[in-house]
């Protein structure tokens, strides 16, 4: 299974352990919370939905209320699938919930696993924090030696981008320290455990219990940062 697809199995999980839903509504919520998946297409969805429940995670209802059936009677068309998860499909998915190994520090998969964290257990959120800043303190090192050995052959414009890409990562470290601190704090997001829920609150300044450091309240989309 590649890296690209295993992500999104885990947010397909994700979405369907709230509630079921048709293949439109999961690529919309896909698109809308999920900012990792904002290019992604039913071409990509509906090859991952097959796999799901030939692994047996999954299962396909037919849409149930009278207005759908109604009107795919009138239109001759099939009534939409609805998909639900599985008892076997929750236990999978609170077991990747669980994993905390260096792929979910990758830009992708931590953009995706932080939107699940109210499904979270507190110590894996503190390992999986802990280890993308670790990732990306490397990471910013790295940038700063390279920047150092190629100023002098930098244009104007290259080294501004340079620059900017160091202070994306920054900006997420800091992002990064707030967020362990209340960790270690005690204190967590507030309301519903719900994978939206958790990115709306990232991405619209309301965090709960968790820091709210001013205008960089979320870190550039991790995928978008410098590498």
């Amino acid at each position: 299974m590649g890296r690209r697809s295993g992500i999104l199995e885990f947010a397909v999980l994700g979405l369907l352990r709230e509630s079921p839903m048709h293949g439109y509504e999961l690529r919309k919520r896909l698109n809308t919370s999920l900012g990792v998946f904002r290019a992604f297409s039913y071409g990509t969805l509906y090859p991952c939905l097959k796999t799901l429940l030939a692994n047996g995670w999954l299962i396909e209802e037919p849409g149930n209320t009278a207005e759908e059936a109604g009107a795919a009677s009138l239109t001759g068309r099939r009534a939409k699938i609805v998909y639900r998860l599985t008892a076997e499909g929750k236990e999978h998915f609170e077991k990747l919930l669980s994993q905390t190994g260096p792929d979910t520090y990758d830009d992708e998969h931590f953009a995706a696993r932080f939107a699940f964290f109210g499904q979270t257990s507190r110590d894996v959120r503190m390992r999986v924090l802990e280890g993308r800043r670790s990732r990306l303190e490397e990471r910013l090192e790295k940038m700063r030696a390279s920047l150092a050995r190629t100023r002098e052959r930098l244009d104007d414009y290259t080294l501004e981008l340079q620059r900017h890409g160091m202070e994306s990562v920054e900006r997420e470290v800091r992002w990064l320290n707030e967020l362990i601190e209340s960790e270690r704090a005690g204190r967590d997001l507030k309301g519903p455990a719900s994978g939206e829920s958790a990115q709306q609150d990232t991405t619209n300044g309301a965090t709960g219990g968790l820091p709210r450091p001013g205008n960089t309240s979320r870190p550039d989309t991790p995928g978008d940062t410098a590498m």
